[in-house]
């Protein structure tokens, strides 16, 4: 359509016009028709359109000045120099390829030369700009917008796909916490079954109940080493230089007695017949929910760990709290019983490195290893409050 109406333009400028008097309007004619038909291809070869559009221009000045009439409507040269589908040309070439520097070259000489600046008329120049200049910035600012929206865009796509790494990230980080719980809480718990099933295996007389504590503590047993292999692969997948399970802010404390005292665990330790000493200094209620979790997690594995691998050695808990810190001692001596082996074997393997890692990420330090006297010693100094960035809250 677009085509039809420049083509029945050119026509009508052909009629009212005076023309050569050998070729008349018509060569001018069919460069106009020829420039028409060219917005065909306008979006495949933009460039190459508007090349023509400026090339059939220059030629149109050129015959106004060599051979009037030739290619121009009218002998004096009135009128714009630029073809009829010239302002569609340059729009459509700065619109597509506005980011290419040959169609600014291209639309400033088309530009020029229908404002013909050399003539210094107002009309002229103006009417120049209106058709060519015009167009040629809306195709600028389409380029312009496109460019914009294509940047928007991208940078969408990109926050999304943050937003993704991120809560992938969170749940793998959700992922090793719930592990270290279930590592610190149930083997806990399991261990103490399977040590209470043993000694009653030992004391009770009837051979039906011997034998059903046996069952029990081999259920036990097998139960650790299943826990053992879903910690793992609930760990495997992950790799992250800090556990996570250090700070779970939402997780529930352990302990059923006010102010998470180191009691209860020392009662379950007494009653499956390990010797545990427990001394406390100091006001325990300068430490956050975060430190107090913390600690307590410490003790329970380091009981968890003499009741495996250590049988028969006295414990000795001392815990000092102080203004800023909390320091925190667990001793064991030399083992005089016999190791189970079945219970030994259970656990993650990961128990003393959860640890450290939980004490390392609220800011304290963390030692274990043998004494000289060949028992073992678990070592923390934890801050009163977490450090900056670990996470976590107090609760009061």
């Amino acid at each position: 359509m677009l085509v039809v109406l420049l083509v029945c333009g050119a026509l009508l400028n052909c009629h009212r016009g005076e023309g050569h008097p050998v070729l008349g309007p018509w060569l001018g004619l069919a460069l106009q028709i020829l420039i028409a038909c060219g917005l065909l291809v306008r979006r495949s070869w933009p460039l190459t359109v508007l090349g023509a559009a400026t090339a059939a221009a220059v030629l149109m000045s050129l015959s106004v000045w060599l051979v009037p009439g030739l290619l121009m409507t009218s002998k004096d040269g009135s009128g714009v120099w630029v073809p009829l589908a010239a302002p569609f040309a340059a729009y459509n070439a700065l619109a597509v390829a506005g980011r290419q520097r040959m169609s600014w070259v291209l639309a400033g000489v088309l530009v020029v030369v229908a404002a013909r600046p050399w003539q210094l008329s107002f009309p002229v120049s103006a009417s120049g700009l209106v058709l060519v200049g015009v167009p040629a910035l809306l195709g600028m600012y389409a380029t312009a917008r496109r460019g914009l929206i294509d940047a928007l865009t991208e940078r969408a796509e990109r926050a999304e796909h943050e937003q993704l790494l991120l809560a992938e990230r969170a749940r793998a980080e959700e992922r090793v916490r719930l592990a270290g719980e279930m590592h610190d809480v149930v083997t806990h718990r399991v261990s103490l079954m399977v040590l209470q099933a043993g000694a009653l295996r030992v004391t009770a007389k009837d051979e039906r109940i011997r034998g059903a504590a046996e069952e029990m503590r081999a259920a036990g047993c097998q139960a650790l080493d299943e826990l053992r292999d879903l910690v793992g692969v609930l760990r495997s997948s992950q790799n992250v230089e800090r556990l996570a399970d250090a700070v779970g802010g939402d997780s529930p404390e352990p302990p059923a007695e006010p102010g998470w005292r180191f009691t209860g665990l020392v009662e379950e330790s007494r009653s499956v017949g390990v010797d545990v000493r427990l001394t406390e200094a100091g006001d325990r209620s300068v430490l956050s929910a975060v430190t107090a979790r913390t600690a307590y997690r410490l003790v329970q594995e380091a009981l968890t760990n003499v009741r495996k691998h250590a049988p028969g050695s006295a414990v000795v808990i001392e815990a000092r709290y102080e203004a800023d810190r909390m320091r925190l001692w667990v001793r064991n001596t030399v083992p005089t019983g016999p190791v189970d082996a079945e219970l030994a074997g259970t656990g993650s393997g990961s128990g003393l490195n959860g640890l450290r890692q939980r004490v390392e990420l609220i800011g304290g330090t963390f030692e274990s290893g043998p004494r000289d006297d060949g028992g073992f010693q678990v070592v923390s100094v934890l801050p009163t409050e977490p450090a900056a960035g670990c996470g976590g809250s107090d609760g009061r």
